[in-house]
C-alpha cells in the first residue's frame, strides 16, 4: 500500500506544473545583444565646475573616439551641487575592456584630458545598467531639460515588482506629461535599482506636468500599486552640456 501512495504522488508531482514567475520587465533582447550603459557621476570641487566643463568641451572628441557618448549634463537640482552626470554605452563587457585599454595606451587623451582634470574631480561613481526589453532609447526632438528619477525598490528583482512599475511609467507617457527617454535597469551598483530618464521642454512644464499628473486618477493608481513595491526614491535636473549627444 505505501509502495502504491508513493508511486501515485510522483505520478501526480510529474503532471502538475511548477509555478513559474514572469516578467517582461527583465528578460527577453538585453540578455541577448549584450548592450549596456554606463553611468558615471563626478563630484568636482567647488568653484572647479567652469574649468572641468571647458576642458571636457574642448577635449570630448579624444574620448568619443574610444566609445559613443549617449548625454552628459550637469546637475542643477538634486543632491550634491558641483556634480556632472554622463552616460556610455558599450556592446558588452569585453568591448568596455577594450575601450579601457585603449585609453591607457592613448597618450594624447591622458595628457589633454586625464591629467588636467583629475585635480578638479573630488570623488567618482560609476553604475552599469540595462536598457529595459519593453523601452528604446529616444532621442527628444529639440532642446530641453532632463530628469533622471531613481527608484530603490524592494529586494525580489523585476518578478516582484517589475510590472506594476511598467504600468506606472507607461501610464505617464501615454498621458503625455512628460516624454520618456529611457528606462534603466541596474545590474552593477545597488541592485533593485531602476532610473527613468524623462525631457521636458524647462523646469517649468515639468512642473506643470507633474502638478497635472497629480490629479490624475489613473497616474495615481498607477503609482499607488507601485508604491508598494518601493523603498526610496531620489531625482536629478540636468542640464545638457553643449557637446552632449542629449540636449
Amino acid at each position: 500500500m505505501l509502495a502504491l501512495r508513493n508511486t501515485l504522488t510522483r505520478s501526480l508531482a510529474a503532471r502538475t506544473p511548477t509555478p513559474q514567475v514572469y516578467s517582461f520587465f527583465a528578460t527577453g533582447s538585453r540578455q541577448y545583444d549584450g548592450t549596456f550603459y554606463e553611468f558615471r557621476t563626478y563630484y568636482l570641487k567647488p568653484s572647479k565646475m567652469n574649468e572641468f566643463l571647458e576642458n571636457v568641451k574642448k577635449n570630448i572628441h579624444l574620448r568619443t573616439a574610444h566609445s559613443e557618448l549617449v548625454g552628459y549634463w550637469s546637475v542643477e537640482f538634486g543632491g550634491r551641487m558641483n556634480k556632472v552626470f554622463h552616460i556610455w554605452k558599450y556592446d558588452n563587457f569585453t568591448h568596455r575592456a577594450e575601450v579601457r585599454k585603449a585609453l591607457a595606451k592613448d597618450k594624447e587623451w591622458q595628457e589633454q584630458f586625464l591629467i588636467p582634470n583629475l585635480p578638479l574631480i573630488d570623488e567618482q561613481e560609476s553604475e552599469i545598467t540595462y536598457l529595459v526589453p519593453w523601452c528604446k532609447l529616444e532621442k527628444p526632438q529639440k532642446e530641453g531639460v532632463y530628469e533622471l528619477a531613481t527608484f530603490q525598490m524592494k529586494p525580489g528583482g523585476p518578478a516582484l515588482w517589475g510590472d506594476s512599475f511598467k504600468r506606472a511609467v507607461r501610464i505617464h507617457v501615454s498621458r503625455g506629461y512628460t516624454k520618456l527617454v529611457g528606462v534603466f535597469h541596474a545590474e552593477y551598483g545597488l541592485l533593485n535599482r531602476v532610473h527613468v530618464l524623462w525631457w521636458n521642454e524647462s523646469a517649468e512644464s515639468r512642473a506643470a506636468g507633474r502638478h497635472q499628473s497629480h490629479e490624475d486618477p489613473r497616474v495615481v493608481a498607477a503609482v499607488r500599486e507601485s508604491v508598494n513595491f518601493l523603498e526610496c526614491q531620489q531625482n536629478m535636473l540636468l542640464i545638457p552640456t553643449s557637446f552632449s549627444p542629449l540636449k
